[in-house]
């Protein structure tokens, strides 16, 4: 009797273990707990003259089918926000849909499908095509009656390459713009996408100067609650996409220590990094020009040799482990950083 006694004792301690080891196991994976929503930016629709930044009618309605049958809710860049500010859970499901440049076409093929499917979406305004009359561009009037339907949002007012601009261009680019957009349609913008997705330390303390609630990029990734509200990354949809491999992408939580910002000399020294997750073994870098290349890594950190000379004024370095991926851009800031 004592001997069973002692052997379902045994059994329970053993379970016990198991249970143990399998929970922390799930706790030391890089995802496990965390849910990541997904932002999309798109450009023109049905334009076949601009196939870079263009998306067909028929790819729409197959990707917002893709949604549909997927389980997806398309909601609100408001509801993502209010979540992350206030600490709440993020849903795998949750989709956010975006528009840049206010491009005629969306106006004239896009809007009515957004309509018909009942999606909400925040179109970014290049303010200054607007107010100039660019012919390839929505009117005034036309943004109005867009606005009944989705939100409007800030896209600068003169389009620039912002790390190649002054703090005194930028702020007054900014000012111009946000008073334009209050003086034609009533409105303040809550948000602001950088121009061509490009931006550093200075053009972001600059921009969140102007009381935005948050700030979006075009870094490919998704937003879990360690996301900086000020850097919330977005994939771009164009042509034939691939949705299924962007819906799968998660955040890697990371912080990149070096580097900081592009080397005055052009060389990529070395990337230092720190991940959440200390049982991490191995990632993967990409390094525009170069591709992929392995990361070592230990006891959480990374601290690798590259020695590269950058090809290109605008480069990414994307850091991977198992499909959680982080982007760190780096872009000649004629000014420097401040």
């Amino acid at each position: 009797m004592k001997l069973q006694k002692l052997q379902l004792l045994s059994k329970n301690i053993l379970k016990k273990e198991r249970i143990k080891k399998l929970f922390l196991s799930f706790l030391l994976y890089p995802t496990f707990l965390l849910s990541d929503a997904h932002i999309f930016v798109y450009h023109r629709f049905g334009d076949s003259r601009y196939p870079t930044t263009d998306t067909s009618i028929k790819e729409l309605k197959k990707e917002f089918e893709y949604f549909k049958n997927n389980g997806y809710k398309v909601i609100k860049l408001d509801t993502l926000v209010d979540a992350l500010k206030n600490h709440q859970k993020i849903d795998d499901k949750w989709v956010i849909l975006t528009i840049d440049d206010n491009f005629k076409s969306f106006y004239q093929n896009g809007l009515k499908i957004f309509k018909q499917y009942h999606y909400p979406f925040s179109l970014f305004i290049y303010v200054k095509a607007t107010e100039d009359k660019y012919p390839d561009y929505t009117s005034w009037k036309e943004l109005k009656e867009i606005s009944k339907y989705g939100n409007l949002e800030f896209h600068s007012y003169s389009h620039p390459h912002m790390t190649y601009k002054s703090d005194k261009y930028l702020k007054n680019d900014f000012k111009k713009g946000l008073e334009l957009i209050k003086k034609k349609l009533g409105i303040t913008p809550k948000y602001f996408a950088y121009p061509y997705g490009e931006y550093d330390k200075r053009v972001q303390n600059i921009a969140k100067k102007f009381g935005f609630e948050a700030i979006i990029n075009q870094n490919i990734g998704a937003v879990n609650k360690y996301s900086n509200i000020y850097d919330l990354d977005r994939n771009a949809l164009v042509g034939k996409s691939n949705l299924k491999r962007d819906l799968n992408y998660k955040k890697l939580n990371i912080d990149i220590i070096a580097p900081k910002e592009y080397p005055k000399n052009g060389i990529l020294k070395k990337i230092m990094a720190k991940l959440y997750n200390n049982s991490v073994k191995s990632a993967g870098y990409y390094l525009s020009g170069y591709g992929w290349n392995k990361l070592k890594v230990k006891h959480g950190l990374i601290d690798e040799k590259i020695d590269k000379k950058l090809i290109k004024k605008r480069s990414r370095i994307v850091i991977n482990v198992k499909n959680a991926i982080e982007t760190k851009l780096l872009i000649k800031d004629k000014y420097g950083t401040k």
